[in-house]
């Protein structure tokens, strides 16, 4: 679980361990945050490691897997939630904007992949890898190009790698993540005046979209209840999308 120790990769990595999971917390900066996500698992009965990894090196996720490999013995599922932000407009970003963004945001999802492969080939059940994206991957966002076009690329690996794997006993699907408060999204440019319209945009009556609701939807994604869904990128926003 990247990214686990805070927002969204915080109630993913929660909820897979209600759920039974013996559960990785990685993260490069929180280590307080992420030893506390930890007490909450053992908490639960469940076993647990914290590994500090910059997953935007493929030395460090090379060494955390076989960390996980050694801690656990095997690994049935990723999920990739470690993201960046910057926000910008396209006419602003530079060579180091640009190349941030695809590195953090797609391309540990590619380190992982190549690393886990025989762990999770050899899973006891289909393996189950799922990466978080956002509305930016299909939608023009004020000041989120750069991040927009490094989610489209997320969700577009993701797609080749169930063509690739598929077949050998892992799923690849992607979770897409309308607004959620979480310390990221607070930094949104016009931030107050989006949440403040989730009231309106929101069309499951008063309950609005929580980082739990997005763990749900990750919890399915990993379970055997989604062993038929296939490369696909799965809406978790309350129907905000789906009109203007």
């Amino acid at each position: 679980m990247t990214g686990s120790a805070r927002g969204i990769g915080r109630a993913c990595a929660l909820k897979l361990a209600e759920a039974g999971a013996d559960v990785v917390i990685n993260y490069v900066r929180s280590e307080p945050a992420a030893m506390e996500v930890a007490e909450q698992i053992r908490a639960m009965g469940r076993s647990v490691a914290v590994i500090r990894a910059d997953v935007s090196y493929r030395d460090d996720v090379d060494e955390m897997i076989q960390q996980v490999q050694q801690a656990f013995g095997q690994l049935d599922i990723i999920v990739s939630n470690v993201a960046t932000g910057g926000f910008r407009p396209l006419l602003a970003t530079t060579d180091r904007n640009f190349a941030a963004a695809m590195n953090i945001n797609v391309r540990p999802l590619i380190y992982l992949v190549q690393a886990a492969q025989p762990l999770l080939e050899s899973a006891a059940q289909r393996a189950k890898v799922v990466a978080i994206s956002s509305h930016g991957s299909f939608m023009a966002l004020p000041m989120y190009g750069t991040i927009g076009s490094s989610k489209a690329a997320l969700e577009a690996t993701v797609r080749h790698f169930a063509l690739e794997l598929g077949g050998r006993n892992v799923n690849f699907n992607v979770v897409r993540a309308g607004l959620v408060p979480t310390d990221s999204t607070s930094r949104l440019p016009g931030a107050a005046e989006m949440f403040a319209g989730r009231v309106h945009k929101s069309m499951t009556g008063d309950r609005l979209l929580e980082a739990e609701d997005v763990a749900d939807t990750v919890l399915y994604l990993t379970s055997p209840l989604s062993d038929l869904v296939q490369g696909e990128t799965l809406t978790v926003d309350g129907g905000a999308a789906i009109h203007i």
